[in-house]
């Protein structure tokens, strides 16, 4: 690649890159980096381009113009860019006769390593995410959460530097959902695997992500901190409370202890979320 080089800590660069459909440009000159260690929220409205461009930097689909560059790999070295990352589809099928370790003995296998290293590779996988016990139980019989997270470890069998998942959540009650963002932030921390994650639940951002990076319509608007981007959106940093007189002195009471706190949490998810629908909100869906 002539026009990019990553930088010693940066994994992933991109630069202009362009996907169209026909008349439609899903992904219209999107560039940003990523860092080793880091996950990166990726954002926007259905038909922002978030998937299209997944699909491009895992190499499922080439850019009709501009360049990236994934774990020190060219964008004109796919075969050894898919040996570098690990990947997540919204919609991953899993083999429901096969069990867990014989799943992730076939990806060892499929990623060159022998079969009793895959394995032992698989075997240490499941303990790692809470399922060596049912290693040798079929994965028909595993919950959707169970699945997610097997789902995320697969795609880790290779020891990825670069690891994309899209929507790993969804559709997962609240203590799948926790489990799930728990195994992210570990894989980004003690791996310091670079974690890009699509999603449409700004929870998810503010609790996992280290920055973000905002799509509508194919573009990308808006990227950085949480707090970044809501100020550069100029989303409200204040807020008034309006108490009845009467019950002034207990708001006092209670606006001096530990409420404020959850009171200034509540306010800063708004912030995001305001400034959010602000930058998207003409977006169109495609």
């Amino acid at each position: 690649m002539s026009g990019i080089r990553a930088g010693a800590s940066e994994t992933v660069r991109v630069e202009r890159i362009v996907k169209t459909y026909g008349p439609i440009r899903a992904v219209e000159e999107l560039s940003f980096t990523a860092r080793a260690g880091e996950v990166l929220g990726l954002l926007g409205p259905n038909g922002a381009g978030k998937t299209t461009a997944i699909r491009v930097l895992t190499t499922i689909l080439s850019p009709d113009d501009g360049e990236f560059e994934i774990a020190g790999e060219p964008h004109t070295a796919p075969a050894r860019i898919r040996e570098r990352i690990g990947v997540l589809p919204e919609s991953a099928g899993y083999p429901d006769q096969q069990t867990g370790l014989e799943f992730l003995t076939y990806y060892g296998e499929f990623f060159g390593r022998p079969r009793a290293e895959a394995r032992e590779r698989g075997m240490s996988l499941l303990g790692e995410i809470g399922l060596a016990e049912r290693a040798s139980s079929r994965i028909a019989t595993y919950s959707r959460g169970m699945r997610q997270r097997l789902g995320i470890v697969r795609a880790l069998i290779n020891d990825p530097t670069v690891i994309f998942l899209d929507e790993p959540t969804l559709g997962l009650d609240p203590a799948g959902q926790r489990h799930v963002l728990t195994l992210i932030a570990d894989i980004a921390r003690q791996r310091n695997t670079t974690v890009i994650l699509t999603t449409h639940l700004l929870s998810e951002v503010e609790e996992t992500c280290d920055r973000v990076l905002i799509l509508n319509r194919g573009r990308a608007i808006a990227e950085g901190t949480v707090s970044e981007v809501t100020r550069r959106a100029g989303a409200p940093r204040r807020a008034r409370l309006q108490v009845p007189s009467e019950q002034r002195d207990r708001a006092i009471e209670a606006l001096s202890n530990a409420d404020i706190t959850i009171l200034a949490d509540e306010l800063e998810r708004a912030r995001l979320s305001d400034a959010f629908l602000a930058m998207t909100a003409d977006g169109d869906e495609a």
